[in-house]
């Protein structure tokens, strides 16, 4: 759906922007075809569209998919979807929020593929509920503001590299699509998006003895990212000593700082303290 298409279905129905809800309209054919081949969809596959919008991307996705299901949090968009598609079978559209909504009821006992254009504002919440869902989603391909996406794919002892970057990389192999400048969209934002494409893991990246106790040595490690771990980690509540031993016996000296740890050395580090 290029621009001229997008003016036109505003004009026809009169729609109006709410920024509350970050709403930029992708109007770029060339972006939408590239989200659709990295994405890799067949004619088998059920397909799961997080905020359709006007329905570029949707009506891709319905001529090269079995069914789509479409959630839209903007229900002044739900009427111009219908109409849109009303010639299509199989499409479905929920009209929630899908932070709220339950994705496992949704999505049931299928294998789906997830396609979306995240709002800014949500994204790292919405990444983190698909990720760590119970369904069986085969991938995950979503255009999001290229800061965010870079934080995602970093590198350790680089800026980006942060507790967001080892989240995801526990649970999906990561992989840049393209970057997207903001003309690509209507209304055009002030930064540049960036699509990319999670694939959860059937096996998590590290094995762990305790996630809860992994993740919060990865948030202690980068709450105040220029301490070092002997410090930083002291929240976790061991005595000093012991603290700078475990890094001892965990091969990682206690003046690096978090920002400097691979994601095996976070899950070795968290074991021996696990063993404590």
């Amino acid at each position: 759906m290029n621009r001229a298409k997008t003016i036109e279905l505003l004009k026809k129905n009169s729609f109006k922007f709410t920024k509350s809800l970050g709403q930029n309209f992708l109007v770029d054919d060339t972006v939408l075809e590239d989200i659709v081949i990295s994405a890799d969809v067949n004619p088998d596959d059920e397909i799961i569209e997080i905020g359709p919008g006007f329905g570029a991307l949707t009506r891709l996705l319905l001529d090269k998919g079995k069914n789509v299901t479409a959630i839209e949090l903007d229900k002044k968009l739900i009427p111009i979807l219908e109409d849109e598609f009303k010639d299509y079978t199989n499409l479905k559209i929920i009209n929630e929020d899908v932070l709220k909504c339950d994705m496992d009821e949704i999505i049931g006992d299928k294998e789906v593929k997830i396609l979306a254009n995240l709002p800014y504002y949500v994204t790292t919440p919405i990444i983190t509920k698909l990720i760590k869902g119970k369904s069986k989603i085969l991938s995950i391909t979503i255009m999001i503001q290229k800061e965010v996406a870079d934080r995602i794919a970093a590198s350790p002892s680089t800026k980006d590299y942060g507790a967001l970057t080892l989240m995801v990389k526990y649970y999906c192999d990561i992989a840049k699509v393209r970057e997207v400048p903001p003309t690509s969209f209507m209304p055009s934002p002030k930064v540049s998006s960036t699509v990319i494409k999670l694939i959860p893991r059937k096996d998590k990246s590290v094995r762990v003895n305790d996630e809860a106790l992994f993740f919060k040595v990865i948030r202690e490690a980068f709450n105040m990212r220029r301490k070092t771990l002997s410090n930083s980690l002291m929240p976790l509540g061991l005595p000093k000593e012991e603290l700078i031993n475990v890094l001892h016996e965990s091969g990682i000296d206690p003046i690096r700082r978090g920002e400097t740890l691979s994601i095996e050395e976070f899950a070795l580090l968290s074991n021996k303290i696990s063993d404590l």
